[in-house]
């Protein structure tokens, strides 16, 4: 009984078979299909490996939202060398709600070098110095609160003053004035390796000792999340503008380097992504299903064509030929007649 039920239903299986074989011998063979079918399976083949190299690669997904965090502090990065000597600069940061950080909070004044030879252009620094030092090197990092503010390097020390902001620049003559400078780096947030931002590399020389430039800088809090590591960071975009103080021609300021900056109320998230496995298998699926069925119709329809233009051709060259009509005389090599007829 169990022998009975097992062999129904494996004849009820078989008859639900949606793949029937077709035996050999109905199957015919040609030049032409073995060709398509070379072509299919090298096609197959190279868009497979393409797939598993697109597998095998990430992107990055960018989505927006309102930035909500106030009460952190932000970070500056900064390394930049001014072509003065560091007795003669100031460096601090004013923000709007007109709190000021004093570089001595965390940056460092080295002296140094300002013109560098080939080989500390390619490799930054040297440990010797064959010079005289006669440029300053200001570097280091600030925290500041999380509002548009002005990082500045100018003439003199910052003094604190209780009705504003004010530089011991007094007493310094004009002549030393020379705000030439290189920026080796200058980011916000926490140092990420291998990240460039837009002022890194920047190099500007003075043409004129009453010389003012500015940067106009939009920060924008970024978090970056890879399969390698996450971040809190902050891009930001620049816009540079340069001129010469000359107040009786109505250029009004303050000659030095001003970085003033300002905040986005959106924060980008970056997050690397992948192909899921499931995804990866149906795209493979679909390349090989599509291109089976795709050569196999091309293949039938230019067979078809081939038939019927050969067809055609075959019809005209065999037709059938006119039988010639006989006269009125008979040859010599006429049918014999039969002695029946007589009776």
């Amino acid at each position: 009984m169990r022998r009975l039920n097992k062999k129904k239903a494996l004849n009820l299986v078989k008859e639900l078979d949606a793949f029937p074989k077709i035996p050999e011998s109905y199957i015919e063979t040609s030049t032409s299909g073995g060709t398509v079918s070379i072509i299919a399976f090298t096609t197959i083949a190279l868009l497979s490996i393409m797939e598993f190299f697109v597998y095998c690669d990430t992107w990055m997904k960018y989505d927006y939202e309102v930035d909500k965090d106030f009460a952190s502090k932000l970070r500056i990065n900064l390394d930049i060398t001014v072509s003065m000597k560091c007795h003669y600069i100031g460096a601090d940061v004013l923000d709007l709600a007109e709190t000021m950080v004093a570089a001595s909070e965390g940056l460092k004044y080295e002296p140094t070098i300002f013109e560098l030879s080939s080989r500390q252009r390619m490799w930054q620094r040297e440990d010797r110095l064959s010079y005289p030092h006669d440029a300053c090197r200001i570097h280091g990092h600030l925290y500041v609160n999380k509002v548009a503010g002005n990082f500045h390097i100018t003439v003199g020390k910052a003094i604190p003053h209780p009705r504003g902001h004010a530089h011991m620049a007094a007493l310094i003559s004009h002549d030393v004035y020379n705000f030439s400078h290189r920026i080796d780096h200058y980011s916000f947030g926490e140092p990420i390796p291998g990240l460039i931002n837009p002022l890194d590399g920047t190099e500007k020389i003075a043409i004129d000792h009453n010389q003012m430039f500015q940067y106009f800088i939009t920060i924008v809090p970024t978090k970056l999340n890879t399969y390698k590591f996450s971040a809190e960071t902050h891009q930001y975009s620049v816009t540079e503008r340069e001129r010469v103080i000359n107040h009786a021609a109505g250029s009004h300021g303050v000659s030095g380097i001003f970085i003033k900056y300002d905040i986005s109320s959106l924060m980008v998230t970056v997050t690397e992504q992948h192909m899921p496995l499931g995804q990866f298998l149906v795209r493979l699926c679909g390349i090989v299903g599509g291109i089976f069925s795709t050569t196999g119709m091309l293949h039938g329809l230019v067979g078809f064509l081939v038939d019927v233009i050969c067809c055609r051709f075959k019809l005209g060259a065999y037709k059938p030929k006119s039988v010639p009509v006989l006269d009125g005389h008979m040859n010599n090599h006429s049918l014999p007649i039969s002695d029946d007829f007589d009776h």
